[in-house]
């Protein structure tokens, strides 16, 4: 078990250089960008925080996965695909678990991190763009 992880770990650090590089910016990217898409829209409705509420709200914890799965399932999907092609020209082999592990820190974290933050900042600045304009009329 000592050596699965730390060769899983090498080759996860190892990731970083070589080829398909590009991915190791363009999924956190794109999982980013499908999170403030996500922050806002939950901003606007009213909603709290991500994050937050699949840790805290157990009752509406299915839903939210379902409606956070479908918003990031091709990121993942596309971090599945290019981890594969990666691993095939770099070892001739494909480790099912390092894909999940690479999938999961390219895609789900990012937009696990971004998506509550900017839930807040954006309510925060309609609540005060709102106190503004009232306070002029």
């Amino acid at each position: 078990m000592k050596d699965l992880l730390a060769r899983v770990w090498m080759n996860v650090v190892g990731r970083v250089g070589g080829p398909m590089t590009f991915r190791i910016i363009l999924q956190p990217t794109m999982a980013t960008l499908l999170a403030l898409r996500a922050g806002l829209k939950d901003a606007r409705e009213g909603r709290p925080p991500y994050f937050w509420a699949l840790l805290t709200d157990a009752a509406n914890r299915a839903d939210l996965l379902r409606e956070g799965w479908r918003a990031i399932a091709r990121v993942v999907l596309l971090a599945v695909i290019m981890d594969v092609i990666y691993q095939w020209i770099v070892a001739r082999w494909v480790y099912p678990v390092e894909v999940v592990i690479v999938a999961i820190l390219l895609a789900v974290v990012p937009y696990l991190l971004i998506r509550g933050p900017v839930n807040r900042i954006a309510r925060r600045w309609r609540r005060s763009s709102a106190d503004s304009q009232r306070t002029n009329d």
